[in-house]
């Protein structure tokens, strides 16, 4: 009983939610929904809702475990006769009740509700992070000397890269990982 995960087409929601207060200029100079976007492609769940369409195969009796949450609202198809056929999904304890063997389309509404503390404060690690001395970004090593003052720095050429994991961020996010 395994069900194969065919595709999954997620929408960019219409708005993000609002970056959270108290960040330096430059990190609220930065671009709040490409962070959120990188917080949400780390996470499972969403917190604007969206549409996200799965088209699965599985047999009768399995259950579907949505990859994200909160699922909001759903409808369901499945392929018979070459056609996408409505029917009405039941939830079993595991997850969507799959009443028989075929091709699943279900689309669904998901994320909701309001960010949680420990989502913000990641928003805020990663982006203070990411506004942090730009000049150097993708350097190796930069020096600069101007008469007897020099000042060097030696960064990871991937810091942007690994910035949810350098920032803190990832570690606040565990819990939001897998649904």
């Amino acid at each position: 009983m395994t069900i194969d995960l065919i595709k999954q087409f997620e929408d960019v929601p219409a708005a993000y939610p609002a970056a959270p207060s108290g960040l330096s200029a430059p990190a609220a100079a930065l671009d709040a929904d490409m962070i959120w976007a990188r917080i949400e492609a780390y996470t499972a769940h969403r917190f604007t809702e969206r549409e996200v369409v799965w088209t699965l195969m599985g047999d009768g009796g399995d259950q579907f475990h949505p990859p994200l949450t909160p699922v909001v609202s759903r409808e369901a198809h499945v392929w018979k006769d070459d056609a996408w056929v409505s029917l009405t999904l039941l939830d079993g304890p595991m997850g969507i009740y799959l009443p028989y063997g075929g091709t699943y389309r279900i689309t669904a509404q998901v994320g909701a509700g309001d960010v949680p503390a420990a989502v913000s404060e990641a928003f805020k690690r990663l982006a203070e992070y990411l506004a942090d001395d730009p000049g150097t970004a993708g350097a190796s090593s930069t020096s600069v000397q101007i008469g007897p003052i020099q000042e060097q720095v030696d960064r990871n050429p991937a810091w942007v890269a690994r910035a949810m994991q350098l920032s803190g961020a990832g570690d606040l996010l565990r819990s939001y990982r897998r649904v």
